[in-house]
């Protein structure tokens, strides 16, 4: 049998993948917030949380997003109901879920891919064709503009533009490591307002779209339900996701130190199609293929899938945690390179266990089951004995 099992309706391994990208969110998130500078050959260890997770688990979790859209429109028109409405609360309810996540307490994907949704559902129908000439579009738009820009500001010897809300930005560095909770909180806020956008370049696609729309074409062509049959196809995605990776680390990034200011970094990342982040692609080409490969590793890995199954939740709950333990109104902790790894596994496990205790009794996780309610506009059943809503 070619198809991933699945389990009460859903595709096994996109959960344990979701969780996979948690954890390696966990890894990266104590690496950014928490990390104790140090010096010798444990430096390498944050190296390589650096190159080998920190935009990877992001990108992971953007591709799921597409996938998990481009699923839901499949049980909607599934059920004869009308898209555009339940979507529409469904990205509203994400919405304020990423601003409590982002102003509270500092983690801010879940509000990016909230509007970014909203051009996606508006997208959906496109052909094949034009939606991979979208993500193009969306790999290169910013990198080519400020490319030009610079270009521009070298030839004419004027001074690059500030970036939008440096102000602000400084303002919340100063109160993440020394002020109140209060202050870090207004901080977050001011920061938030002159950020959202950012202006006319914050409108323009970025890499996060591009996954979308590689994961809803993921849905729309069957590689999800049948990554065996696709197999040369998924393969072909993870060599260039090697590729990528590897023409930024070996020789594109030198060229970021070209002496114009602003000029090298869109270099270094091949005007965005040669961006070190696609190395995502292999990671979930790679799990696709072996959970289809070995499907009873889908039970063995059941509680890491119970932890992507609760992926809101568990996002939220890490931002909480680690916001508490990092910043200066909380422990302001710092951990040595050396404890990345034993200390995500430890925090991970705990998720995992809480996470399979839940859904032993609950049908969805605590913030699912909102984001349910929000989506459906109508009560939903929790518990294991109530009867399933669509």
């Amino acid at each position: 049998m070619n198809a991933i099992p699945e389990r009460e309706g859903r595709i096994a391994a996109l959960d344990i993948l979701r969780g996979i990208a948690l954890f390696g969110m966990i890894v990266v998130h104590f690496h950014l917030k928490m990390r104790l500078d140090v010096s010798g050959p444990e430096d390498l260890i944050a190296w390589a949380v650096w190159i080998l997770v920190e935009q990877k688990s992001w990108g992971t979790f953007a591709f799921l997003f597409g996938v998990g859209f481009a699923i839901l429109l499949r049980r909607l028109d599934a059920r004869g109901i009308p898209v555009a409405a339940p979507y529409l609360r469904r990205l509203a309810a994400l919405a304020v879920f990423g601003i409590v996540a982002g102003v509270g307490f500092g983690f801010h994907i879940l509000f990016l891919y909230a509007c970014w949704g909203v051009v996606l559902l508006l997208v959906r129908r496109w052909s094949t064709p034009a939606l991979l000439g979208l993500a193009a579009f969306a790999a290169a738009a910013r990198p080519v503009v400020a490319e030009g820009i610079a270009l521009w500001a070298w030839r004419t010897g004027t001074s690059l533009p500030p970036r939008p809300g440096l102000a602000a930005m400084r303002a919340l560095e100063a109160a993440t490591h020394h002020g109140s909770y209060p202050d870090l909180l207004a901080a977050r806020w001011a920061e938030f307002l002159a950020t959202t956008p950012g202006g006319w370049r914050g409108l323009l696609p970025e890499s996060s779209f591009v996954l979308f729309l590689l994961g809803l074409l993921a849905v729309r062509h069957g590689v999800i339900d049948d990554p065996r049959g696709h197999r040369r196809l998924i393969v072909g995605w993870m060599t260039f996701g090697v590729l990528a990776w590897a023409a930024y680390w070996l020789g594109l990034r030198r060229l970021e130190d070209l002496p114009i200011p602003g000029v090298g970094w869109p270099l270094a990342i091949g005007l965005g199609f040669l961006q070190e982040q696609w190395l995502c692609l292999t990671y979930v080409g790679a799990g696709l293929l072996l959970l289809a490969d070995h499907s009873a590793w889908a039970a063995a890995l059941s509680p890491i899938g119970n932890a992507g199954r609760m992926a809101l939740t568990n996002y939220m709950l890490q931002s909480v945690v680690l916001d508490a333990l990092a910043s200066g109104y909380g422990l302001g902790l710092k951990l040595r390179p050396l404890h990345y790894l034993p200390t995500a596994i430890l925090f991970f496990a705990i998720v995992c266990a809480l996470s399979t205790a839940w859904l032993a009794h609950f049908r969805y996780g605590p913030l699912e089951w909102i984001w349910r309610m929000g989506t459906f506009a109508r009560w939903q059943p929790l518990g294991r004995g109530e009867r399933a809503g669509p």
